[in-house]
């Protein structure tokens, strides 16, 4: 019989998250039930119980950044074992046939991946999210936790962390490389991070200057003040690549003017409008612009390994479910450093 546990769901766009229960499927000969300890808080969460990726299907369990014990496993589970520290970020299924899937790049599944929450399961429920007491996960789409790293900061690696790691990685950031990151908030603190692990010289591109002392304390060697003009003169053709964090419109073309020849920008924000750019800022220096999401999940895996190696986790503020809502209106505030985690402990 299906189990019900405690949750925070959002009802409509416009209420604030409450308690609502919900019921997890049984675990069937793949799956894995995982206690939930932490979930951390992304600012997709917020776009998707708001509506504004488009409408949301209510009531919505937020939270792709999963990180708990598993407590029971299917008979035909070989993965894992109860007792496992394990992590669960933003998908929960795709086809496992088409040529992503082959690749390992599930997040681009050609017939489409099933998010973690606000999608469908192939039972045709609703998935649920990490501000609840479990969830139960096909083992595929599980990763494990390596003892080095604490569950609650590990949390925010199964987005932020995966986010930021995978074009990094994809675009060749190490020892030559000069990287900048826009934007330190949840997404930009794991990229600096990273990249520095990685042996890249990295710059921090940020509105004002006030958030410099932590950045040059996460591995940046520069920082520099985007309001300031005279910014993008001074820094005209340095960097071989910038990661853009943030979740608002930016002038790419000014960003792009910051390549070297064959640079390239990659967007992993989220920004609800639309952006424009002018042809010749690609083509006289032949840039690339792209974008990126998340990554598979053998790269989720390999991400999760490299922070253990390089004692890398996400800077955290941990907060009791009931605080949820402030902590909405904070992180919509970029009043954070540098990620929310619910102690899901709380949920009762």
């Amino acid at each position: 019989m299906p189990t019900t546990v405690a949750a925070y769901a959002a009802l409509s766009a416009t209420e604030p998250l409450r308690p609502h229960p919900i019921e997890l499927r049984d675990v069937g000969p793949l799956d894995v039930r995982i206690d939930i300890r932490f979930a951390g808080i992304c600012h997709s969460d917020i776009h998707t119980v708001r509506s504004e990726w488009g409408p949301a299907n209510y009531p919505v369990v937020p939270g792709h950044e999963i990180a708990g014990i598993v407590t029971e496993v299917g008979a035909n589970v070989t993965r894992f074992a109860v007792g496992d520290r394990v992590g669960v970020g933003c998908l929960v299924d795709s086809c496992g046939e088409c040529s992503s899937c082959e690749r390992g790049e599930e997040q681009y599944c050609l017939n489409g991946s099933t998010p973690t929450y606000n999608g469908v399961g192939r039972d045709g429920r609703p998935t649920q999210g990490g501000y609840a007491q479990s969830v139960v996960v096909t083992e595929r789409f599980v990763c494990r936790i390596p003892d080095g790293i604490g569950l609650d900061v590990a949390a925010p690696l199964l987005c932020a962390g995966i986010t930021t790691f995978s074009p990094l990685q994809r675009w060749g950031a190490g020892p030559g490389k000069r990287v900048a990151v826009v934007g330190l908030g949840g997404l930009g603190h794991m990229a600096v991070k990273l990249a520095h692990a990685m042996g890249a010289d990295v710059t921090v591109l940020s509105q004002s200057l006030k958030k410099r002392e932590d950045g040059l304390a996460l591995g940046a060697s520069g920082y520099y003040a985007t309001a300031d003009p005279d910014t993008f003169t001074a820094l005209a053709r340095t960097f071989d690549l910038i990661i853009n964090t943030v979740s608002a419109p930016v002038d790419l073309d000014a960003y792009l003017s910051l390549l070297v020849v064959d640079g390239v920008l990659v967007s992993v924000g989220g920004p609800p409008e639309p952006m424009q750019v002018h042809s010749g800022s690609l083509s006289l220096q032949r840039r690339i612009l792209t974008g990126s999401i998340i990554g598979g999940l053998p790269q989720t895996q390999e991400m999760l390994d490299f922070c253990a190696e390089h004692g890398i986790g996400a800077d955290i503020e941990v907060i009791g479910i009931d605080q949820v809502n402030d902590a909405y209106e904070r992180v919509l505030a970029s009043d954070v450093r540098y990620r929310f985690v619910i102690d899901t402990a709380t949920l009762t």
